[in-house]
């Protein structure tokens, strides 16, 4: 696979030359609902200010700079940080904040606390030290305030302050900061899946390939204490907490077990543990792989499924259903990687922002591991961001049928901000951009075959809508054609189109018996692929790049 840039991790320049390299301790890593975030390039060190918060006036810098220089539109610091100001509110809201001719007044009670004159709009540090004196004067004024905690505090202001931005744009404190990355990066655990209910917990699934598997420990074992504790008396978070730790660690687990008369013990080291997104099934000679979300062995176990498809004999398969229904995104990294695993030379998706470095096109540069099988790839409402990209790709080179319904339209890539009190923001900062050049953002992916609203009897009625569907490929084709025309901010006419073939969650069979109906008469596969593809891929349905 080749691109421009593949590199997910970068380092950042600025072009304030005078300014300490505070940006040099923000590592940032493009993703779409979640991301791999490096560990800083340097250690931040946090000096007390006086306010009760240490090295609050640095925190506040490194995320209104970022802001200020990688969001997606201009956006002047003032602006931010005033709504960040206004955050306060939302912990105590007798506490407000307001402008007049350059003078930010501080009220609590309808009371005057404080008068401050305004930075200038463009002046950073002034903004993070005028937030820093603000949240000292409201938490000294403020019994609500001034009880909240150091985290309270800023998690009041960026949520302030993101919320002048999108839906995707957010804030994590350090312990959601840690738990997101375990997410995207892995984490030392045991690899178990457990229920925790009433003080009951009990084991759900056992992950290939972990520590658990091969111990001794069971599927529906129910956990009574870790490392000698009582579970019972654990909340959830310090259950999660005690589980997992630092690679090559023990833990102790003692577990209760049906028709088993006495506890049992079991002392297991902790291993790397990255969150299993990929399942195969074979199913009456089709090969469905199912994407629950895109880490970073998304792309590998992929790739294991289809390699380990024609160990086994690939001339026992009919085709490849790629289920993305449900999946809310990832990795951009991945969903570029698991395109490519069915594509061979040309573009899989691109992005472009304001920031120098969110502009990227990514192409295909391998070679296609399902070997031309056919293949049909299912999408629904909740079909989101990195299962975007991978349809679109998938459908505009004319490699694969999709059904399904359109897709829930997130076409915009984030990037995590490290912030020094071990938090991070994550930014929107680009869009991304099919290979036939339209925006997914507000709109989405049209299947070939929109299953939006079907019901009943599910063979004669997917046998039905496929024939319907298809029998009119000229309209099919005009359809797809004009969704790859609309501009990015024309969102009347994103609405309409979306009407069309209404997002809607699907996660029942009626989209296998669709992919079965196609996979099994290669005229209609044909036609369907042809029919949503671009004109310079269609006629390719025969799997070919």
């Amino acid at each position: 696979m080749t691109a421009d840039r593949l590199s997910l991790t970068m380092g950042i320049m600025t072009d304030r030359a005078f300014r300490p390299p505070r940006i040099a301790a923000v590592a940032a890593a493009f993703f779409l609902s979640a991301c791999i975030a490096p560990a800083p390039e340097r250690a931040m060190q946090l000096v007390p200010d006086g306010t009760g918060l240490p090295g609050a006036a640095e925190i506040y810098a490194v995320g209104y700079e970022n802001i200020v220089e990688r969001y997606i539109e201009p956006i002047p610091v003032a602006q931010i940080a005033f709504q960040g100001l206004r955050g306060f509110g939302a912990i105590d809201p007798a506490f407000t904040v307001h402008e007049d001719k350059g003078v930010i007044e501080v009220h609590h009670d309808d009371r005057v606390i404080a008068r401050h004159q305004a930075p200038g709009t463009d002046d950073l540090d002034g903004w993070a030290r005028l937030t820093v004196a603000v949240a000292a004067e409201a938490r000294s004024a403020s019994p609500i305030l001034g009880a909240a905690s150091d985290e309270k505090i800023y998690e009041a202001v960026f949520d302030g302050v993101l919320s002048e931005l999108d839906v995707f744009s957010r804030y994590a404190g350090a312990a959601q900061a840690k738990r997101n990355r375990a997410m995207r990066e892995g984490f030392g655990g045991i690899g178990i899946r457990y229920t925790n209910g009433d003080g009951v917990v009990r084991i759900l699934s056992i992950m290939r390939g972990s520590p658990a598997e091969g111990s001794g420990v069971q599927k529906g074992d129910r956990i009574t204490h870790v490392d000698g504790l009582p579970v019972s008396n654990l909340l959830t978070e310090q259950l999660f907490e005690r589980l997992r730790g630092a690679v090559e660690s023990t833990v102790v687990i003692t577990v209760v077990r049906e028709a088993v008369e006495r506890p049992l013990r079991f002392e297991l080291k902790r291993a790397h543990i990255v969150p299993e997104t990929v399942t195969l099934n074979v199913d009456d000679r089709l090969a469905i792989i199912k994407i629950s979300s895109f880490n970073q062995n998304t792309a590998v176990s992929v790739a294991e499924a289809l390699e380990g498809l024609h160990d086994a004999g690939a001339d026992m398969i009919d085709g490849v259903v790629l289920d993305l229904r449900g999946n809310p995104g990832g990795l951009l990294s991945q969903a570029v990687q698991v395109a490519d695993l069915f594509l061979g030379e040309g573009g899989i998706v691109s992005t472009r922002g304001r920031h120098p470095d969110s502009v990227h096109h990514y192409t295909a540069g391998g070679r296609d591991l399902a070997r031309g099988l056919s293949m049909v790839v299912l999408i629904d409402g909740k079909s989101a961001s990195s299962a975007e990209i991978v349809a679109a790709a998938l459908q505009d080179r004319g490699r694969a049928a999709v059904a399904g319904t359109t897709s829930y339209g997130k076409g915009t890539v984030q990037t995590v901000i490290h912030l020094p009190n071990e938090g991070e923001i994550t930014l929107t900062w680009s869009r991304f951009f099919a290979p036939s050049g339209y925006t997914l953002h507000g709109l989405g992916v049209r299947p070939a075959i929109c299953t939006s609203g079907a019901k009943g009897e599910v063979a004669s009625t997917s046998a039905a809508l496929v024939a319907g569907t298809l029998a009119n490929k000229a309209s099919l084709a005009a359809a797809m054609a004009r969704w790859r025309r609309i501009p990015v901010k024309s969102e009347d006419v994103r609405n309409e189109l979306r009407a069309t073939c209404p997002s809607q969650p699907r996660f029942a069979t009626y989209e296998l018996a669709v992919a079965r109906q196609l996979l099994a008469d290669h005229r209609l596969y044909a036609q369907a692929v042809d029919a949503a593809a671009t004109p310079t891929t269609a006629s390719r349905a025969d799997g070919t790049p």
